[in-house]
Order: C-alpha cells, then structure tokens, then sequence
C-alpha cells in the first residue's frame, strides 16, 4: 500500500510542475491530439447509442415498444422508408440530440431499477411514458417529425379532406403541432380517457 501511495505522490509532483523536457508546442500538439481522440471516441460513443439495435438491445423496449412498431406505416409502408426509434425520439442536429440524450439518461435509472422490466409494470405506465413524450414533442414542435415531414412540401391535394383541412389551418398558423393529432402513429395508445381531444 505505501508502494502505491509513494508511486502515486512521484507521478503527481511530474503533473504539478512545469514541463522541463517538452516544448509548449509539443505540449498544446499533444493536448490537440488528445482532444480529436477524446471527440472522436465521444461521437462514436453518441452514434453507437443512436441505433434501433442499440435502443432495442434491453427487452423493455424490444418485448413492448418495438413490437407495435412493426404493425404500423413508419416500419413497413408503400415506398420502402422506415423510421427507426432515433428518427422519432432524437433529434437530428447535434445540440438538440446532445440535450436529448441528457434527458434519456435518466432512464438508464429506470433499466437498473427495473421500472418497466415486465410487460405488466409497462402496462402500468404505458399512459405516463406516453404523456412524457408527448409533452416532449409538444415542447419542440414535434421537431422529430418534421426531421422527415416537411410542412413546405405538403401537397394537400393527396390528403383526406379532413387532414388537409387541419394540415392547411391549425399547423400552418401554429394553434397545432403534429403530435396533437398523432398520438399513437407508431405505437398503440393508452386508456385515452381525460386526454383533450380523444
């Protein structure tokens, strides 16, 4: 132990002086060096946790969420496009997707804990995770959607009558965002019941 304690104390006096055998050149290179490593290890790390493989790898998601998925339009559909989990629940530019994964953190929490590691306690809370992320979309203008659909190129021409009528009002003067009329678009809604509008 004081072998430890006596090579700890020598290498830390080599980290409190000044540089006597390097350059401040070759000190702010190095420094530069480390800094591109450390930013393309952390970009890869985010681009890695920004996969369905990787949001599908625990069984809460992959037994629950990912299973409604693949009954809807955004997995399979007409012209081959598919959205995975990140295009919906991340944003795309990097601040937005920075903040985003801060939030997510804290469900990493709710993995060790096993807050949903049954499909009975998922269930349970099926309509308070859906509120939270509908309160989300709600807060940035359902900003994931519009990642893929472009209110500019909307032909209302090809809609419903009843969906151009609220596209060409409601969501282009700003009274609505998408996910007020798109709840449970890719997965199976909740008991609705005291939700506005349902």
């Amino acid at each position: 132990m004081k072998s430890i304690l006596s090579f700890l104390k020598r290498y830390w006096n080599v980290l409190r002086r000044p540089s006597v055998h390097y350059s401040l050149g070759a000190l702010a290179l190095g420094g530069f060096i480390a800094g591109i490593v450390f930013w393309g290890g952390f970009n890869t790390a985010l681009e890695a946790t920004n996969t369905e493989a990787f949001c599908i790898s625990c069984h809460e998601m992959e037994d629950n969420v990912y299973v409604e998925i693949k009954d809807t339009i955004h997995y399979s559909n007409r012209s081959g496009v598919r959205a995975t989990c990140p295009d919906c629940h991340v944003p795309h530019e990097w601040t937005d997707k920075i903040a985003r994964k801060m939030q997510a953190s804290k469900e990493v929490w709710g993995k060790i804990f096993g807050t949903i590691n049954t499909r009975e306690k998922f269930l349970g809370m099926r309509r308070e995770l859906a509120e939270h992320e509908w309160a989300r979309l709600k807060a940035n203008d359902s900003l994931e959607c519009r990642n893929c659909h472009n209110f500019d190129y909307m032909d209302f021409t090809r809609q419903s009558p009843r969906a151009a009528k609220f596209h060409s009002t409601a969501l282009a003067n700003g009274e609505a965002t998408c996910i007020d009329c798109h709840k449970g678009i890719a997965h199976k809604l909740p008991d609705m019941r005291g939700v506005p509008g349902w």
